[in-house]
């Protein structure tokens, strides 16, 4: 498809588009003068998207880098096993579908009406991240835009007591593995729209996506009612994770509030206030 035959309006979303991966590529220095960068394909908007975004940007880089698309056939019922094979070929991208039934697992370990996700997700990671270190990947690149970094955000906040989201870039917890998040500046919508101007061949998840209580949806509809309300909330809540300020939150383990304004080189223990008042014997209040 070329720019000729975009509308003005589809050719700001595809410059946009590229403009805010490339700008989130350079920003946290994602990519590396000869990295191997596995793209995980899913079958969804937003690994397509990921994909085409990077084979793009690759061609005016300013550093060479391998691009490889890797997807996981978890043999979920219903698998067009035909579609990514077919897409991948015409890009002319290398690729590899790996097999592992997950599905069946999944199927067997979680009770009917369980949310799946959990589980199939780390089943999925850690086939993944074999294959990564088996072949030399430098880096794993996921499809995570804005709106799902957000989204973790509150899930984390309402269910996990913690403030924490996707970072655009993170080293596993094996220090094995860089993992990047190339659309992290993106929001959903444009994806969505970029999809449809694309026509990605997209494979729908027969697992989990038919799971309409799951906590994310009802996150995403949260946020969804903000930004009707209040156009532009959503950008403004991923910008306020670029712009922490510790000695403002209550964390004690990242700013020193004990010693803030002290008198004291010794702060007092919570059963010290918990147990009352005591008095040293050279307390004035002390002597008879």
């Amino acid at each position: 498809m070329s720019a000729s035959t975009l509308s003005v309006n589809q050719q700001k979303l595809v410059k946009r588009l590229r403009h805010q991966v490339g700008q989130a590529i350079a920003d946290y220095n994602m990519i590396e003068q000869g990295d191997r960068v596995m793209v995980c394909l899913s079958g969804g908007k937003d690994s397509y998207a990921l994909l085409d975004i990077l084979i793009e940007l690759r061609r005016k880089a300013p550093v060479d880098f391998e691009l490889i698309a890797v997807h996981l056939d978890q043999k979920q019922p219903d698998y067009p096993a035909e579609v990514l094979p077919n897409y991948l070929a015409a890009q002319g991208v290398p690729y590899e579908i790996l097999e592992q039934d997950t599905y069946s697992v999944v199927a067997r370990v979680i009770p009917a009406g369980k949310t799946m996700c959990g589980l199939c997700s780390r089943l999925r990671r850690g086939a993944l991240y074999r294959y990564a270190e088996d072949k030399g990947m430098t880096k794993i690149a996921l499809g995570h835009h804005r709106d799902d970094i957000v989204e973790t955000l509150f899930l984390n906040m309402f269910h996990g007591c913690k403030i924490s989201a996707m970072p655009p870039k993170l080293l596993s917890d094996d220090g094995k593995h860089v993992v990047i998040r190339p659309l992290a500046y993106v929001a959903e919508e444009d994806l969505v729209e970029y999809a449809e101007l694309k026509q990605f061949p997209i494979i729908p998840c027969n697992l989990c996506g038919s799971q309409e209580t799951l906590q994310r949806k009802v996150i995403k509809d949260m946020l969804a009612g903000w930004e009707r309300a209040n156009p532009g909330r959503i950008e403004n809540i991923f910008k306020s994770l670029m712009n922490i300020r510790p000695s403002q939150l209550a964390d004690r383990s990242l700013f020193d509030f004990t010693s803030l304004g002290s008198q004291s080189p010794v702060a007092l223990k919570p059963q010290d206030w918990l147990a009352g008042k005591s008095h040293s014997e050279n307390d004035p209040q002390n002597v008879v």
